[in-house]
């Protein structure tokens, strides 16, 4: 599973669950840092 941190959660969050979540990104690494929660 992969997950899709939200912008009110810290990036440095990937690095530390990268071995349970691989492949994760935060909001931020897709270009979704101001878009709407519906957006995303």
């Amino acid at each position: 599973m992969r997950l899709l941190l939200d912008q009110n959660l810290s990036p440095r969050l990937n690095e530390l669950l990268a071995d349970l979540f691989p492949g994760s990104m935060h909001v931020k690494d897709v270009g979704l840092e101001s878009a709407t929660d519906d957006s995303v």
